[in-house]
């Protein structure tokens, strides 16, 4: 099978356009990505942060969803223990049934957010402290697919609409938690090789070897989470890899900050430590001409094993965002509307 490419999106806010217009772009890209060939387009969950406008990816998939035609649309994800899992039921049973086979829940573990944001969305939920992330999902599906047992109390209660069932399951991760979940319960699997610390390549190991069949997947389908800056020559790549350098080294710093120029960026005034450590963590980035990006994420696929790439791309310009993704979708040959 063909390697299937597809887009995460975080709506990125920067020094030039207001978190509504993020919002805009995000439907606008979603559009472009739709007519380009690629397979999902996946929107964040998260909280209390300047340089990101997603917050309610259900809200997003729905318009979204509208403003496309084929491309498939999900969560990446929802961090299921901001949410009481009734809701997360009935927000995605009513897009599947708008939608019907083109939304995906994807389901994180974190909050999204720092404590003191996740304390703000969580502090009327009883026992919010705890880690009850499997609790919460195997209530989630239950209430997804109407498979309460007999005597369990929410077994009275239905989540609408319910002639239609929960969209496709995948668990995100970036450490071996989620792959060992994912692999027990027979569900998709992303990694984030964009921001993890841990070996990508033995999370998906982990997940196809103790993959178990089962309702939802016959077989294991392996996501890559990558992050991508891809422009017509590897020069220009390079000078606009810099916002995302940047963003990335005030994240490492605990800083959030909307996203600057490669201008700006290039003109701080930082040590030549600090500009030597944001060459290191450039590894974390495909960046340069489509040939050059393209054998950079050939070699993770195939390091990895992975079934699918789901590329995000923190560029300063939203028409070059654009381009970045429609030279990639030449350069791996997807078929455009």
């Amino acid at each position: 099978m063909p390697l299937a490419l597809s887009v995460l999106d975080l709506s990125p806010v920067t020094t030039a356009a207001p978190p509504s217009q993020s919002l805009r772009n995000s439907i606008d890209l979603a559009r472009h990505v739709d007519r380009l060939g690629y397979a999902r387009y996946w929107l964040a969950e998260h909280h209390n942060l300047a340089n990101v406008a997603t917050t309610s990816p259900a809200i997003m998939i729905g318009q979204v969803a509208a403003a496309t035609a084929r491309i498939r649309v999900g969560s990446g994800g929802v961090m299921l223990p901001n949410h009481a899992p009734l809701t997360v039921a009935e927000n995605f049973r009513t897009l599947e049934a708008l939608f019907p086979g083109r939304i995906d829940l994807g389901l994180g573990r974190a909050p999204g957010t720092d404590q003191l944001t996740m304390a703000a969305l969580r502090r009327r939920m009883e026992g919010a402290e705890a880690d009850d992330f499997l609790e919460r999902l195997h209530e989630l599906i239950a209430f997804g697919t109407d498979s309460f047992p007999e005597g369990h109390p929410f077994r009275q209660v239905t989540a609408m609409p319910d002639d239609v069932t929960l969209p496709p399951i995948t668990i995100l991760g970036s450490s071996n938690y989620g792959a060992h979940l994912a692999a027990a319960m027979g569900l998709g699997y992303a990694f984030a090789h964009h921001f993890a610390s841990y070996p990508a390549d033995q999370a998906m190991q982990i997940y196809r070897d103790k993959f178990q069949p089962s309702v939802w997947l016959d077989r294991p389908h392996a996501i890559l989470g990558v992050s991508a800056v891809c422009a017509p020559s590897d020069e220009e790549a390079d000078f606009l890899a810099a916002t995302a350098d940047l963003a990335w080294f005030r994240i490492m710093r605990g800083e959030r900050a909307p996203l600057a120029s490669p201008e700006n960026a290039l003109a701080l005034d930082l040590t030549e430590g600090d500009r030597a450590q944001m060459r290191r963590d450039r590894v974390r980035h495909a960046v340069g001409s489509p040939e050059t990006v393209k054998a950079r994420l050939d070699e993770l696929a195939t390091h990895c094993q992975a079934d699918e790439l789901m590329v995000t791309s923190n560029i300063f310009d939203h028409a070059l965002r654009k381009r970045s993704y429609a030279l990639l979708a030449d350069a791996f040959g997807l078929e455009a509307a």
